[in-house]
């Protein structure tokens, strides 16, 4: 895949074109670049501004069209109109997914848009939107309209989509103590996207959160699905933020998006020819664990399940952290003695799974749930009771530990793994 990145050069990487690359390729995307301006800037100030000419953007942008497929644009800073108007004049006969970040100040305190372009963004940049994504104030200063209980934020998007753009979302149009909302405004609908509040002044979420959205669309994912992965992603990306500078903390989304990371592993999954027989009848979860997990709403899971239809597996919910809750305990049970593991799925029990469990090179263990002490039944820990069992009896790391059920309770099968790709490796061995 490929996607193309139109913007400013951030010398700190902190934001702009550095920041997508550094964006896309953890997302393992080949990033196309085209430069508008170039800013000096670190984490504590901003300096000055150097547009690129009209014909040097132009001379990027040709070349890209010619030669590489591209799969969805984002825009960042386009600085001054003469800009504004070569973007316009190359991309507007364009049938691919774009998306419009509208940054007009640096978090760091300059100025990323000339006074006088504001009209002609208007005119040429917002109607080349399949998304827009300005902030609060950014949406402010695009419409001249303070968000209010008169200028709702349904009507300041409205006016904004009336300037061109598909869907508009105005990001932290609403904040309180412990959650951040985004006003969204797709053609025939609107809603809002609400998620926990990260008390930490940062440099690059809007760019990561714009970045993601693209990434998604280029995916062949709507609009609302695209904004709730965005939503997440960037919200990871601002708690690992790290302090890199002198000045205010950089965002990071460490070595890959936990979530994408799991979310692709999912699919991989449900498109395994004939997986369907070995979707247990509690059906299944897949999860993966942040470093050190201390509790179930530190591993990510899926809120519904992995569900059986006929023959086609289906995903019935959303990735969310606490999302599982039987899959993630034996995970916790797990990771507590061997902390490599940050990765679980639970099978369907077949003596014909188990054959090739046994006939592979994976190390098994198994627990008898009928042995299970009354008060661990009374307590409500059988899971962390049976993989602790299953652990002593193992030598090794387990790749699978199994128990053939008990009365009214299902036998199962949990595949571990170090990551979500290193468990579908596993599964692949032993499907039935």
């Amino acid at each position: 895949m490929n996607i193309l990145s139109i913007g400013g050069s951030d010398p700190s990487s902190g934001a702009g074109i550095q920041s997508d690359i550094r964006v896309f390729s953890k997302l393992e995307v080949h990033t196309l670049t085209a430069i508008t301006a170039i800013t000096s800037q670190n984490t504590s100030k901003f300096g000055i501004v150097e547009p690129v000419s009209p014909n040097m953007l132009k001379k990027q942008l040709q070349p890209l069209f010619s030669d590489f497929k591209i799969d969805g644009i984002k825009i960042g800073m386009v600085y001054n109109s003469k800009i504004i108007k070569i973007i316009h004049q190359q991309l507007n006969k364009l049938k691919i997914p774009i998306v419009v970040d509208p940054v007009i100040k640096s978090t760091t305190g300059g100025s990323l848009i000339e006074n006088n372009a504001k009209k002609d963004f208007q005119k040429y940049i917002i109607p080349l939107a399949t998304i827009i994504t300005p902030n609060k104030s950014e949406a402010e200063f695009l419409t001249k309209m303070k968000i209010s209980a008169k200028n709702t934020p349904e009507k300041v998007a409205k006016t904004i989509q009336d300037m061109g753009a598909k869907s508009v979302v105005i990001t932290g149009f609403k904040e309180d103590k412990n959650t951040v909302s985004d006003f969204v405004l797709e053609k025939n609908k609107k809603y809002i996207i609400s998620g926990k509040k990260i008390p930490k002044i940062n440099h690059g979420s809007g760019c990561n959160h714009s970045a993601a959205i693209v990434y998604s669309l280029a995916r062949k994912k709507n609009v609302k699905e695209s904004l709730f992965f965005a939503k997440k992603f960037t919200q990871n990306s601002i708690k690992n933020a790290r302090k890199i500078g002198k000045g205010i903390v950089i965002t990071d989304i460490g070595n890959k998006g936990i979530e994408e990371e799991l979310s692709s592993a999912i699919t991989k999954f449900t498109n395994i020819k004939g997986i369907y027989k070995n979707i247990p009848e509690c059906q299944t979860n897949f999860v993966f664990s942040k470093q050190k997990p201390k509790s179930t709403k530190d591993v990510l899971g899926i809120s519904g399940r992995i569900v059986k239809a006929g023959k086609d597996v289906l995903v019935a919910g959303d990735l969310e952290y606490g999302g599982s809750k039987h899959v993630a305990t034996a995970l916790l049970s797990m990771n507590k003695k061997h902390p490599e593991i940050c990765s679980a799925i639970n099978l369907k029990y077949q003596n014909t799974t188990l054959s090739k469990i046994k006939k592979s090179k994976l190390t098994v263990s198994s627990y008898d749930r009928s042995k299970e002490p009354k008060n661990v039944k009374i307590q409500g820990s059988t899971i962390r009771w049976g993989i602790s069992s299953a652990l002593k009896n193992s030598k090794r790391i387990p790749d699978v530990i199994y128990h053939k059920g008990d009365f009214g309770k299902e036998p199962m099968i949990i595949v571990f793994g170090k990551t979500p790709e290193n468990v579908l490796e596993k599964i692949l061995k032993i499907k039935g």
